[in-house]
């Protein structure tokens, strides 16, 4: 997590954002698009099998294109495949990323 924490902050450029997305995004003040796109992600992690279409025509109506779907999905499941292969494996964190 802590890798992830210093390319964020690197895209953010906003210190004070980092930490209230950190703390809880969903009030952290995003935008609507960056809300929804959390949202869209945050529920296919957690409930993937509860995905429909609906959740698709919600990321449209905000402007996302076809390929920016894919691309979020991409990625979501890079994320937790990755994960799953680095828990089953039993790989802890290395030490320096504790420090960012």
């Amino acid at each position: 997590m802590f890798h992830h924490r210093r390319g964020l902050r690197r895209l953010l450029k906003d210190d004070d954002l980092l930490a209230r997305i950190e703390s809880n995004w969903t009030t952290a003040g995003l935008g609507e698009r960056r809300s929804g796109m959390l949202a869209f992600a945050e529920r296919l992690t957690r409930t993937p099998g509860a995905m429909k279409r609906e959740d698709v025509d919600a990321l449209r109506s905000l402007g996302f294109t076809d390929r920016d779907v894919l691309d979020i999905v991409d990625v979501v499941a890079y994320y937790a495949y990755a994960n799953r292969i680095a828990d089953g494996l039993g790989i802890t964190i290395e030490p320096w990323t504790e420090n960012d």
